[in-house]
């Protein structure tokens, strides 16, 4: 079957990459698995293999097919729940009508190949659920996987994978690494090149592992605020985080809280930690 484009198909053909995939997702057996966009069913498999229980969810008509006819067995006695339908059209509520229920009691873990266009969402989608997943391994562009990890001014901490020979790079924090971050722990597993995949994607591809998933982070900080606040920092990325901020605050409640924080004055968004960003949400006492 030819690969659509529209639906940002690349099939993963690398049982090699596939196994690191399910290891970092740490699947055991009974574990509940969330797959989106399980193609041609090479990932499927292995984490059927574990013994766990899998949801995947596919949108493409044909494939949904193919699918129903390879994993035949595995349907019948319920291991595998094959959903045909957009995951960015689900709520978590609706895939609770399957027999492997995904409801607010149940834990579940998301180990996923995703289309990478839809990459943004799908993170916003499941951390912010009110029914977080444990943790989500997913394979998406290394680009974004290195934007995700950053830890800026941290040389000491860079950490290295032997196995990919990825090194971890110093960079900015961003609108999207702060998003993940207050939610769970990000790392990268390994870089995949792009020779693991039919077609061929235009960009390098890397797993990354976000372990921990809770709102415990946030520590008494409200999450809407919290968003709130970073959305109004990052508005205007080259200007300056302080006049950002007066369209919500005061100039001089901010300056305040700046110093108490030992923020200065003319720092950019992309330059303070998540640490630091929660010590400011606070200190502005909201």
């Amino acid at each position: 079957m030819k690969a659509k484009k529209s639906l940002g198909q690349h099939f993963l053909k690398s049982p090699g990459i596939i196994s690191d995939i399910v290891k970092a997702g740490n699947v055991q057996k009974d574990d509940l698995v969330l797959e989106i966009g399980p193609g041609k069913g090479a990932l499927t498999e292995a984490l059927l293999s574990t013994g766990a229980k899998v949801i995947a969810v596919e949108k493409d008509d044909e494939l949904v097919l193919e699918l129903q006819r390879k994993f035949s067995r595995e349907i019948s006695l319920k291991q595998l729940n094959l959903v045909h339908a957009d995951i960015l059209d689900l709520e978590l509520p609706h895939l609770a009508m399957s027999r492997m229920p995904l409801d607010t009691e149940t834990p579940y873990k998301i180990v996923a190949n995703i289309p990478y266009y839809i990459t943004g969402q799908i993170l916003r989608m499941f951390l912010e659920s009110d029914n977080q997943p444990t943790s989500m391994t997913l394979l998406m562009q290394k680009e974004v996987a290195e934007r995700i990890v950053a830890k800026p001014s941290l040389r000491s901490s860079v950490a290295r994978s032997v196995k990919s020979g990825f090194r971890a790079k110093d960079q900015k924090e961003s609108l999207l690494s702060l998003s993940v971050k207050i939610f769970g722990e990000p790392k990268i597993v390994r870089v995949v090149g792009r020779g693991a995949f039919s077609p061929q994607p235009n960009v390098d591809s890397a797993v990354l592992n976000i372990e921990n998933i809770s709102r415990v982070r946030l520590d008494g900080v409200s999450e809407k605020i919290f968003f709130n606040i970073i959305h109004l920092g990052f508005a205007h990325k080259r200007k300056q985080l302080l006049p950002n901020l007066t369209s919500l605050f005061k100039k001089e409640i901010l300056v305040k809280a700046f110093e108490k924080c030992g923020v200065n004055l003319k720092a950019r968004a992309e330059d303070l930690s998540l640490e630091t960003w929660l010590k400011l949400c606070n200190t502005i006492g909201l």
